[in-house]
């Protein structure tokens, strides 16, 4: 079975990205205060979850709506396929996510950000094979995006509930990563790019106790 929890995340982003974005999944401006881990201030949720919350909100969405589009778009049914699991796996995560955040009071984003936008208004101006290709490419970036914000949480999160919700949520992202990635393959003709056939690194993430392979 495959044991995409263990693939490191660096192996999942394009190398010069990686120094930019570690410790900082949303881009935020070079010398941001941020509260020290452990330390919430009292009754509020701190800065890394409200973060985190913010990002990972607005990544599901986009998740969800561009897989729709994408099943009424796409006259492939491999990728109509994908996109139903995408709709169907993020529409449960963003349930989870939204319990969690009403109960922390953390407040989430209503609509998708700009970036999101102009990859929607592209894709609703494609048609056939260029939608298609153009669907899988998104797909490929935002779920390396989302497995790397996951990680972040797990690592300087302080809402245990957030921190659980990442680490539960972290392989079925990695899972969606390398399908992403091979049907990306299969929409190129360059074959299988997924996770488990590109990554050789044995640097790994230990699994949780009791975790299946």
């Amino acid at each position: 079975m495959r044991r995409l929890i263990f693939v490191s995340i660096f192996l999942l982003l394009p190398a010069a990205s990686v120094p930019a974005q570690i410790g900082n999944p949303a881009g935020m401006p070079p010398g941001t205060a941020q509260t020290a881990p452990g330390t919430p201030a009292p009754h509020q949720t701190n800065a890394q979850d409200r973060l985190f919350v913010d990002q990972a909100t607005i990544g599901g969405m986009a998740e969800v709506e561009f897989g729709r589009l994408a099943e009424r778009k796409s006259q492939n049914d491999a990728v109509k396929a994908f996109a139903r699991q995408m709709v169907q796996d993020h529409t449960r995560a963003n349930d989870r996510l939204a319990d969690l955040a009403r109960q922390s009071g953390t407040p989430q984003a209503g609509s998708l950000d700009d970036e999101h936008r102009a990859v929607q208004m592209n894709l609703e101006k494609l048609t056939g094979h260029q939608f298609d290709l153009a669907y899988a490419d998104s797909q490929v970036q935002d779920h390396q995006k989302t497995a790397q914000l996951l990680a972040w949480e797990i690592g300087s999160g302080q809402e245990m509930a957030l921190k659980q919700f990442a680490s539960e949520i972290l392989p079925i992202v990695l899972r969606h990563l390398e399908m992403a990635q091979d049907l990306k393959g299969q929409l190129t003709g360059t074959g299988p790019q997924g996770v488990s056939a590109s990554a050789s690194d044995t640097r790994a993430v230990p699994a949780r106790p009791g975790q299946k392979p």
